[in-house]
């Protein structure tokens, strides 16, 4: 049997379904459940001892979520990208995130830059500590924080309609670089840019952290869409 991801557990009877909801989806999110990967039904509800019924409704609702894929008589897949999703995505935050910081920096000194830097701190610490998964996150919350401190509600909007699939991606991205230490360090010249109030840079930067997190990923990734690379397949 395969080795199950290490975010899975044993989940108490407390709201069963919904626990089993936030681990397979925080599974899927950090990049442990890849796209492609099929899940046995029989395997999964033995190592989160459960029972299949609230498990098959978990899986309903990630249906709907567009994060796993289930085919009648076929099973139920991770949802597969291709380069195409990963590029219209990537593509996509360039717009959306330029526009947040142009945003952030025509409302200096009003907005406060604190938060950013605090989470490049702890970002810092994760990676020192090897931490991944926690570097992961703090990678997301910072990118959300930024579209936050835009303070334009549509563009938050916006940015939610997508976010559970821009964290996917930066997950896998961030499992594919080898040195953590460094996904922290290249936010720093990005916030110093913000923090002067120099829109050309901040703008520049982004968009080449973000594109070349996209080429990073999107170079191996397979066209058929059925598919993952062949170390994704289960």
């Amino acid at each position: 049997m395969e080795k199950p991801p290490t975010s899975f557990h044993q989940i108490g009877n407390k709201s069963l379904r919904e626990r089993i909801l936030t681990t397979l989806r925080e599974a899927i999110l950090n990049g442990e459940l890849r796209p492609g990967h099929t899940l046995v039904e029989t395997e999964l509800a033995s190592q989160l001892g459960v029972s299949r019924a609230p498990l098959r409704e978990a899986i309903q609702i990630l249906n709907t979520e567009g994060l796993l894929d289930t085919v009648p008589y076929h099973g139920t897949t991770v949802k597969a990208l291709t380069k195409r999703d990963i590029e219209e995505l990537y593509s996509l935050r360039i717009v959306l995130e330029t526009f947040a910081i142009r945003r952030i920096i025509a409302q200096l000194p009003e907005v406060d830059t604190a938060p950013l830097r605090t989470l490049f701190e702890q970002m810092l610490i994760a990676a020192d500590q090897d931490d991944i998964t926690r570097v992961n996150v703090l990678d997301r919350e910072f990118h959300d924080t930024l579209i936050a401190m835009s303070g334009h509600k549509l563009l938050v909007s916006t940015w939610s309609s997508v976010a559970m699939r821009v964290r996917q991606v930066m997950s896998l991205r961030n499992l594919r670089n080898s040195d953590i230490k460094q996904i922290a360090h290249n936010h720093i010249p990005l916030i110093e840019a913000i923090e002067r109030g120099d829109e050309p840079t901040a703008t520049m930067l982004i968009a080449q952290h973000v594109a070349s997190a996209g080429d990073l990923l999107a170079e191996d990734w397979q066209d058929d869409p059925s598919t993952a690379t062949e170390e994704d397949q289960p």
